[in-house]
């Protein structure tokens, strides 16, 4: 049987997302259930998501997605390479997902593993470290050496998914994986740049939610109450500003030596971000005091997300060692009942459940569980904010 893994921030569900799940389907299988790992309250470019992961896995689930299960947070807040790898991972440990669907711009596979492939070569990898020696940034050494040995295919990686798709098919690369990749076509608007018409951006979206704008018109019909009622009742959207005195206050309680632990804290980077923080009085004017063309700001949102939430680099293992379920759907249950013997972690389909975990899996899953907690002191209503939230919210079922 055929099963279709997506990966995702659905931050919010878009009709660009409705799309990739209905176009996957018409390559793979109409009849396969779609399996997505989804990040959860935090997201991969650093800062909270609009609205909760259970939320938001429910939109997808209404949308097309059978089982929707959470990308735990170590790997939501981390670099694109270490993105991909734990969604990546946690799709091949649960033992059933034939296929990997992403979207990209460039819609084909072919350049796409070729610059995955160039991009992993031990001389490349070592002439990209080179090349950042002078003071260029990943992404831009990165680019330029795959220029020397590709040429014009090199410039496939300035824009946003087909940057992730590389990194996906790193990732089945350097595991072994058997899920076969497909690539649908994405419009770069549906990711990070404005539009017009139906399909919006997921920023433009969020920009709207900003400025008290409605994004039903937006959203697939499935979704829209589900948007429309956590504005409601001051639940989202939640932002980098509404989170701003939280994150504050935490960051000033930490010292210097847990600003260096952190990923991709390396070059000094740590104690910039550690002077940083005891100077300045928003987290913008911290982010714009260790801002360098090295440094993305990407990287430094990631970072200060990081110190607040207590996510160390020695403490984040390859790939997540459980996979909680969000959302599911009668299909995706059925799919579930097969995972029993396939799966090689702990399948979590009930919060209560997670307090048998052990080792790393067990601090982790409080690890992401406590940034839940973090996550609500974003809501407009104070009467939302209470804690321990995510021990007993059970997954939503469609």
């Amino acid at each position: 049987m055929n099963v279709i893994g997506v990966v995702g921030e659905f931050n919010p569900f878009h009709y660009g997302h409705y799309e990739h799940l209905l176009e996957s389907r018409r390559i793979i299988d109409y009849e396969a259930p779609v399996v997505c790992v989804m990040s959860g309250d935090f997201i991969q470019r650093g800062g909270p998501a609009a609205f909760d992961k259970h939320v938001r896995a429910k939109a997808a689930a209404l949308c097309g997605a059978d089982l929707v299960f959470e990308l735990p947070l170590p790997w939501c807040g981390a670099s694109a390479e270490r993105f991909a790898m734990g969604a990546v991972g946690l799709l091949e440990s649960l033992g059933v997902v034939t296929h990997l669907s992403f979207g990209s711009e460039a819609g084909s596979l072919a350049p796409l593993t070729a610059l995955a492939l160039a991009a992993t070569e031990p001389e490349n990898v070592e002439r990209v470290k080179e090349t950042m020696a002078s003071g260029m940034s990943y992404a831009a050494a990165r680019e330029k050496v795959l220029h020397e040995t590709l040429g014009e295919e090199s410039k496939l990686l300035q824009t946003p998914n087909n940057i992730l798709g590389v990194e996906y098919l790193k990732a089945l690369f350097a595991i072994g994986s058997k899920m076969m990749p497909v690539t649908t076509r994405r419009a770069a608007t549906q990711h990070d740049r404005f539009s017009a018409g139906k399909s919006r951006s997921a920023s433009q979206l969020r920009a709207m939610m900003e400025a008290g704008e409605d994004i039903g018109p937006y959203v697939p019909a499935p979704a829209r109450p589900l948007a429309a009622a956590e504005t409601a009742e001051g639940r989202g959207p939640v932002t980098m500003l509404s989170l701003e005195e939280a994150l504050l206050s935490r960051l000033r309680m930490l010292k210097q030596e847990d600003f260096c632990a952190l990923p991709d804290a390396t070059e000094g980077l740590g104690n910039r971000l550690y002077k940083a923080v005891r100077s300045e009085g928003s987290v913008q004017g911290i982010l714009s005091a260790v801002k360098t063309k090295r440094y993305p700001l990407s990287r430094l949102r990631r970072m200060v997300i990081c110190a607040a939430l207590g996510i160390r680099a020695d403490s984040i293992p390859e790939r997540p060692p459980y996979a909680r379920l969000l959302a599911s759907t009668e299909r995706g249950r059925a799919l579930l009942r097969n995972m029993g013997e396939k799966a090689a972690v702990p399948v979590i389909t009930k919060p209560a459940a997670a307090r048998e975990l052990s080792g790393p899996a067990q601090e982790i899953f409080e690890l992401t569980a406590n940034a839940r907690d973090f996550y609500v002191l974003g809501y407009q209503a104070a009467e939302e904010r209470a804690g321990g939230s995510d021990w007993r919210t059970s997954p939503a079922t469609l």
